[in-house]
């Protein structure tokens, strides 16, 4: 008796699993975040120390840009990792580069990534909006936030750091957050994430 094997179906991909394309395209992301964290390297910190002379802790309204990576990486690849991949990417561009923090740029684009991967993953992936960005934003922010009281601003006052909590947590829902969702939208305008969701969304949107 002759029999017909059943055809085998292909494997599903599942919607977290990276592709060529989103490994590529996240690094390119880093590499370029990375140039805009050394340009704010010098920018931001003249900020910094302008507004913290004002008043001690009003320096962090000039952190978010360093977060940037985080955000623009979760809404343009949308990928568990993605958000930390790239701001981790990043952080080590412009520390090979040069600036005045060395190797720590590594451990705050790690601490920063991972607060916001982890809105990101409490979210369950799913949602991609500007309040999810803004969420992510101060999610970096707090990560940020934890790792310099424990590099040295556990040695400052009570409300340095309650003033250094809130405008690093606002800084990173506007510059990161509400920023970086506001230049992927723009990126997906011009047709360059067509094989990402979020450039498909911009299509559906003209």
């Amino acid at each position: 008796m002759h029999t017909t094997a059943a055809p085998q179906s292909a494997p599903v991909r599942s919607r977290y699993s990276w592709r060529v394309v989103d490994i590529v395209v996240a690094a390119v992301l880093g590499v370029a975040c990375g140039l805009i964290f050394w340009i704010w390297n010098s920018i931001g910190m003249v900020w910094f120390t302008a507004a913290d002379a004002l008043t001690p802790g009003l320096g962090g309204m000039a952190t978010g840009v360093w977060f940037l990576g985080a955000t623009i990486g979760a809404l343009v690849i949308r990928k568990p990792g993605a958000a930390l991949f790239v701001e981790v990417v990043a952080a080590t561009v412009s520390a090979l580069i040069g600036n005045v923090w060395g190797i720590e740029t590594l451990y705050s684009g790690l601490v920063q990534g991972l607060g916001a991967e982890l809105v990101f993953a409490l979210l369950l992936y799913r949602s991609w909006g500007l309040g999810a960005a803004a969420l992510a934003g101060a999610g970096a922010g707090l990560g940020a936030i934890v790792f310099e009281f424990f590099t040295g601003n556990i040695a400052k006052s009570v409300e340095f750091n309650l003033i250094y909590t809130g405008t690093v947590v606002a800084s990173g829902v506007v510059l990161a957050g509400v920023l970086g969702w506001l230049l992927v939208r723009a990126l997906a305008a011009t047709g360059a994430l067509s094989s990402f969701a979020a450039g498909r969304e911009a299509r559906r949107e003209v």
